[in-house]
C-alpha cells in the first residue's frame, strides 16, 4: 500500500512502544510515533527501544554519517541528547510505503534548534525511515536524513558537537 498521510509527528508525539508489537501497519506508525516522542523527549531508554539491536541496522544523516548497528546509532544520539543543543523536530508530509512486515515512511522533519538557550535555529531535513516488523514487533532498521543547504548543514553540525 503506497498512501499519502495525513499525519505528522512531533514534540507531542507519544510513546506507544506497547502498541508497536501490532503485526500490521497500526503497529509501525505506532513504532514511527514513539521514535518521535523519544527523539523529541531525549528519551534514550525509548529511543533504544525503537531501533533494531541488528548489527546492520544503518544511519545515514548529517550528525553520524554512515553508521551501522542499533548500538552505535543509540551511541550517537545519547551524545545528540547530552550535548549543548536542543533539538526537536516534527515529520511530516509523510508518503507511507507499507506491505507485510515492512514500512517505509518518507517525508520532511522541520523543527529547530538552539544552543544554551540562545534563539532557535530552524531545521529543514529530508526524511526516510524503515521499518521492519520481526520477533514481535515493529523495529527501525534503517534512517536517512538530508540538509539541502551546506551552510545550514555546517551550522547545524557545529551545534550540536559543541564547536559554535
Amino acid at each position: 500500500m503506497t498512501r499519502h498521510l495525513d499525519l505528522s509527528f512531533g514534540p507531542e508525539s507519544r510513546n506507544r512502544l506497547d502498541a508497536a508489537g501490532e503485526p500490521g501497519i497500526d503497529g509501525a506508525l505506532a513504532a514511527l510515533e514513539s521514535f518521535y516522542f523519544a527523539f523529541n523527549n531525549a528519551d534514550l531508554d525509548a529511543f533504544g527501544r525503537v531501533w533494531t539491536t541488528h548489527p546492520l541496522a544503518q544511519l545515514n544523516n548529517p550528525l553520524g554519517g554512515i553508521l551501522r548497528g542499533g548500538s552505535a546509532i543509540t551511541a550517537l544520539y545519547d551524545r545528540v541528547f547530552h550535548g549543548p543543543a536542543r533539538v526537536t523536530v516534527t515529520f511530516g508530509d509523510i508518503v507511507e510505503y507499507a506491505s507485510e512486515g515492512h514500512a517505509i515512511f518518507a517525508g520532511r522533519e522541520t523543527g529547530g534548534y538552539s544552543v544554551d538557550g540562545s534563539e532557535t535555529v530552524p531545521l529543514s531535513i529530508r526524511t526516510t525511515r524503515y521499518f521492519r516488523y520481526e520477533d514481535g514487533r515493529w523495529s527501525q532498521f534503517h534512517h536517512h536524513g538530508s540538509i539541502d543547504d551546506a551552510a545550514a548543514l555546517a551550522a547545524y553540525q557545529s551545534a550540536i558537537s559543541g564547536r559554535s
